[in-house]
């Protein structure tokens, strides 16, 4: 997968982590980009919602592909593959967030509900013939747009929270059944343990041992749900937990490293910056 590119957040409207745009200027802006071809496959380090407004076609997530047409939304979540089709004969929009925008403004009791933000893998992302899209565009873009810029951010992160909600309450009227029966059970059993011992453990070994299976069948199953390995998915959960932390306590950056398992302040700086770009402190100043 070292082909495929990675996509950084980039706005063009004063917004640093959250934007909505028409597919129409979506696409004029990337032709005077050479450097990326957004009909080929490409990794996203944020969140997008690809809502259809007119029109149908074609969206490949993670190298599955979905028919869109009016009402229908695709949910692509941090760190999925996917591409545009050729010519798109559909209109829409592409709303845009971060992670950080996420952690930052959305309630930790919404971010565990809404399932494709982190269980993308066991989650389906198309919905199809939603009735909430043309309101929720209206308000989103209606308070983007807004001069009074008085808590806006946060006007902004409740519209999409609420719209996310709603989209999961409805998905739960009709659980995933494609998702892989043979390895679901397995990778919830190994991110649950990740969750409850990534403090203590960031060994692939050990989850194998602890799942008293191979660590070559750990990775075939974590494969097969996220398209990355079993390190990659324990590593970026350990991200999230410290970015949460940094958000959303006043512990220090120590404190912070002590509390995700980390003995040494310099190898918990080193971790966070090989997987963010960024020194904790940094980071903590961007807030």
């Amino acid at each position: 997968m070292n082909h495929i590119p990675n996509i950084s957040f980039k706005s063009s409207d004063g917004f640093n982590d959250i934007e909505c745009i028409q597919l129409s200027e979506l696409f004029t802006r990337i032709e005077n980009d050479p450097n990326h071809n957004p009909h080929l496959p490409h990794r996203i380090s944020f969140f997008a919602l690809l809502i259809v407004t007119e029109g149908h076609g074609e969206h490949q997530v993670d190298l599955k592909t979905y028919k869109i047409q009016k009402d229908s939304i695709l949910k692509i979540a941090k760190g999925q593959v996917h591409a545009f089709q050729n010519h798109p004969q559909y209109k829409g929009y592409l709303v845009l967030f971060t992670e950080d925008f996420v952690l930052k403004y959305f309630s930790k009791s919404s971010i565990e509900y809404i399932s494709h933000l982190y269980n993308y893998h066991i989650s389906d992302p198309l919905v199809e013939n939603s009735a909430l899209n043309a309101f929720f565009l209206e308000r989103i873009t209606e308070e983007i747009q807004s001069t009074n810029t008085y808590v806006q951010h946060e006007i902004i992160a409740k519209i999409l929270e609420l719209f996310l909600l709603k989209l999961e309450r409805e998905a739960y009227k009709t659980p995933l059944e494609t998702f892989n029966k043979k390895y679901q059970s397995l990778f919830i059993n190994f991110k649950n343990l990740v969750e409850k011992n990534y403090t203590n453990t960031r060994n692939v070994k050990d989850y194998a041992k602890l799942l008293n299976i191979s660590t070559k069948h750990l990775n075939t199953i974590v494969r097969a749900t996220t398209l990355n390995t079993a390190k990659h998915f324990i590593d970026n959960y350990v991200i999230l937990e410290i970015k949460r932390d940094i958000f959303s306590s006043t512990l220090s950056l120590k404190e912070v490293a002590y509390e995700n398992g980390f003995d040494e302040v310099t190898n918990f700086t080193k971790f966070f910056k090989k997987h963010t770009g960024l020194s904790p402190k940094a980071f903590k100043s961007t807030l």
